[in-house]
């Protein structure tokens, strides 16, 4: 009995500390209210409004005119194409990082590259491409001295694909970041358990590893493509708005002189939300999927 009274006056006493630790998570949901559920919600309001504020469903029913559609197709394709070539150029570098035999002193600072080149992007990364691929650029001087000449092969930096290299420059490093855990999630028995049963290598990647590393590939895909459909200054910074965007045609709407609707911009940004929505719905359900068997 005099035992029992000083626990449960501890336990008591963690309990009522215990009450006061979800005030850690306040500044938080303040940054998330403020910065992403009231724009979210300033967005689905003006996207019902014209210039005087009255309601209208106009904006919405403006989205289905050819050039809208055309800039959500353009901005998907985008997306779509760097998250399948980041994602498995990515794929294969992080394979490279935990299971290729890399020495410790080539795989941090390429993790560490990863981290920085994950995060380079919008003016700067323009402007980095256009003086090393632009049509003066280092390299492609450096090329037509050798006798190639990339432009008169028919490449341009400041078309679609041209683009899509230079997104690929953030993609790629990102997809290295979000894999190499799920690498190093591998766990050895499980390889040597394949062995033991007659399994060849090939087997074991097969019907071991990728379809435990499945979800969390595809779920990185989704990542990629959420990253790139949002991308807005390096587009428009690279090609001055000539490529059909979204994000371009957005920033046209709603800061333009000659096409300024910011109804319409609203509107196009809703979509946007909507895609991007779905997008984080699926990487979620695919990371919990993924959780079971890297704990």
């Amino acid at each position: 009995m005099t035992l029992v009274q000083p626990l449960k006056s501890i336990q008591s006493a963690a309990k009522g500390d215990r009450r006061w630790d979800w005030l850690g998570l306040v500044p938080f949901f303040a940054f998330a209210f403020a910065f992403l559920i009231l724009p979210a919600l300033s967005i689905a309001v003006r996207s019902f409004q014209d210039n005087a504020g009255q309601f209208t469903l106009q904006n919405i029913l403006d989205l289905r005119q050819p050039s809208i559609m055309s800039a959500y197709a353009v901005s998907i394709r985008l997306s779509i194409v760097t998250a399948l070539i980041g994602g498995l150029l990515g794929a294969l570098m992080a394979y490279a990082v935990t299971a290729g035999g890399l020495p410790e002193k080539v795989r941090s600072p390429l993790v560490t590259f990863s981290g920085v080149a994950s995060n380079f992007a919008g003016v700067p990364l323009a402007f980095a491409f256009i003086a090393t691929l632009g049509r003066l650029g280092l390299m492609t001087g450096w090329l037509k001295n050798l006798g190639l000449d990339l432009y008169a092969q028919g490449f341009n930096l400041y078309t679609f694909w041209g683009l899509m290299l230079t997104y690929l420059y953030f993609q790629i490093p990102l997809t290295v970041l979000i894999l190499v855990p799920a690498f190093d999630g591998l766990r050895r028995e499980w390889r040597e358990a394949a062995e033991n049963l007659g399994a060849s290598s090939w087997d074991y990647w097969r019907q071991v590893a990728l379809p435990i590393l499945m979800p969390s590939l595809l779920g990185t895909m989704i990542l990629l493509f959420g990253n790139a459909f949002g991308a807005h200054a390096t587009a428009y910074a690279l090609t001055g708005g000539q490529i059909n965007l979204v994000t371009i045609l957005i920033d046209a709407q709603i800061r333009g002189d000659a096409l300024q609707n910011p109804g319409l911009g609203n509107a196009l940004a809703l979509g946007m939300v909507f895609i991007m929505a779905v997008s984080i719905a699926l990487y979620s359900w695919l990371q919990r999927r993924t959780s079971r068997w890297v704990r």
